[in-house]
């Protein structure tokens, strides 16, 4: 029999530390599994918070069909109301005066003046008719030096005339004014006025930065006009319009189907033709072609069917103007990159979708700007670079994972085609309000021509708008109704316009 011999303690201390040593790698293992899992419950956490706000987003931001027929119907009614009485809509439905759009025969040299900002244009067309059509144009862009835009009226309006008179002065052999005419303009002014004739208005207040007290209340045209005759240069105002009723005469003179005009840019608007006897606040006596353009002011539209959520009424209220420009605020360029901000403000803070530290940057208002976020959302990279490297530029966030671009790509999609698709139930307003949105036995073609930043470079919202008006008016009426994009309208229109409503019209038509 093998008796086993005392064990040497050399041997069971190496034993005891082996056993030690597994402990500890054990007990390693064990805190490491812990901390991992814990990591990954964290993580599951934060992106559940994040999850869940963007599943709140998508559903307070829902239009289905259903409620943009209810928001099409609310734009109607209110169309009605403001043609009935002044004050008796949130929209203005202010009557332009403009009682006749360009037919294509006009002939002459005509000037524009568009004046929206802190620059300005001059313009001047050559028009030959059905025939010649737009034989030249040219233009110039001036800046407005900083001192006149806070300064007096006159300082402003010298300015611009002196402008306008060395543009007249460098007037080519190619244009053709003809002899014992006066030159004629027309003045595209974008800033809020009581229009009281085709060609003269009353400024309301300014905008856009400008803060000339001693021209508030005062005609715009006459201010222009002897400003002019301080020049030296013999030329009447003709026409005094906005950029929308620019674009849809630059659009009537285009297709001869054109009835309305929409602005999808910083802001929002839209103009259409009206016939003169459904305007009850129209006093005077009718106009010959019986039709009348009315300036819907349509971003001031509200209805308590518009689908708003918590950033919408928190960027209200800190707005310039808290309860107006509703409908502007929901689907205008000015406002569709900030609505993402506030978002992703809400899910740094409540998820660290950015990490642990909320980026500084992100709480800047108006950080993300609107074309930063249709370059976001039209990334088509496997792995969102675009976004990325925005997300880098614009908030100065180093890296991100692709989970976290994919939900800032969402985010934009949500944000995006609600503007879309509330704009298309604006236009289907009009469309209803004109009895356009029903079959018609003669197929009659509707045209809407469309300017603006936001609808011409954001492909994704303006395919959103087009299919989205589409579904609303079915396939048979949809087959006559055509979205135009709009050729500098705002410019030429007023040039068309002074044309149209020229002082010797009526002489060439007799």
């Amino acid at each position: 029999m093998y008796v086993r011999g005392p064990i040497s303690p050399r041997r069971g201390w190496a034993t005891a530390m082996r056993k030690a040593a597994a402990a500890v790698v054990a007990a390693a293992a064990a805190v490491g599994v812990a901390l991992l899992v814990r990591r990954q419950l964290r993580e599951a956490k934060r992106w559940g918070r994040a999850d869940a706000v963007l599943r709140e987003l998508e559903e307070r931001c829902a239009a289905p069909p259903a409620r943009l027929r209810q928001v099409a119907d609310a734009m109607a009614v209110e169309m009605h109301a403001g043609l009935a009485s002044e004050g008796g809509s949130k929209l203005k439905m202010i009557i332009s005066y403009v009682d006749a759009l360009p037919s294509g025969e006009e002939k002459g040299v005509f000037y524009a003046l568009d004046l929206g900002g802190t620059n300005f244009r001059v313009l001047r067309v050559q028009l030959g008719g059905k025939e010649g059509r737009v034989i030249k144009q040219e233009h110039d862009e001036i800046s407005i030096p900083p001192h006149l835009i806070t300064g007096g009226s006159n300082e402003l309006f010298d300015f611009i005339a002196s402008s306008l008179a060395k543009f007249v002065a460098s007037e080519g052999e190619d244009f053709h004014l003809a002899e014992g005419r006066q030159r004629e303009l027309g003045f595209t002014f974008s800033f809020p006025v009581k229009q009281t004739s085709i060609a003269s208005g009353t400024l309301i207040n300014w905008t856009k930065g400008f803060s000339i007290d001693e021209t508030v209340g005062e005609d715009v045209v006459t201010e222009l006009t002897k400003a002019l005759e301080r020049q030296g240069l013999d030329m009447k105002v003709t026409a005094l319009i906005n950029d929308t009723i620019g674009t849809l005469a630059g659009g009537r003179y285009d297709d001869n189907d054109v009835i309305a005009a929409v602005i999808l840019g910083t802001g929002t608007n839209a103009a259409y033709v009206e016939r003169a006897n459904a305007i009850p606040k129209w006093h005077d006596l009718l106009p010959k072609s019986g039709d009348m353009v009315i300036n819907m002011e349509w971003g001031n539209f509200r209805s308590s069917h518009l689908p708003l959520t918590e950033f919408d009424q928190a960027l209200d209220a800190e707005s310039l103007d808290p309860g107006e420009q509703v409908y502007e605020k929901l689907i205008s360029g000015m406002y569709l990159g900030e609505i993402v901000r506030r978002v992703l403000l809400k899910m740094a803070e409540e998820a660290s979708l950015f990490g642990d530290e909320v980026p500084p940057k992100l709480k800047i208002p108006f950080i993300i700007r609107t074309p930063y976020m249709s370059m976001m959302h039209c990334d088509r990279s496997p792995d969102l670079k675009t976004v990325g490297a925005k997300l880098k530029d614009i908030l100065g966030v180093q890296s991100t994972s692709l989970k976290t671009r994919r939900l800032v790509v969402d985010v934009c999609d949500i944000v995006a085609k609600r503007a879309a698709r509330l704009a298309a139930a604006g236009i289907h307003g009009i469309l209803k309000k004109l009895g356009r949105d029903v079959p018609n036995t003669d197929k009659q073609r509707t045209v809407i021509t469309v300017d603006g930043g936001l609808y011409e470079h954001y492909t994704i919202f303006a395919e959103c708008v087009e299919s989205t008006l589409r579904d609303m008016l079915g396939e048979e009426v949809s087959s006559t109704i055509v979205i135009k994009l709009a050729k500098d309208g705002s410019g030429i229109g007023a040039a068309l316009l002074a044309a149209a409503h020229s002082q010797y019209r009526e002489a060439e038509e007799l």
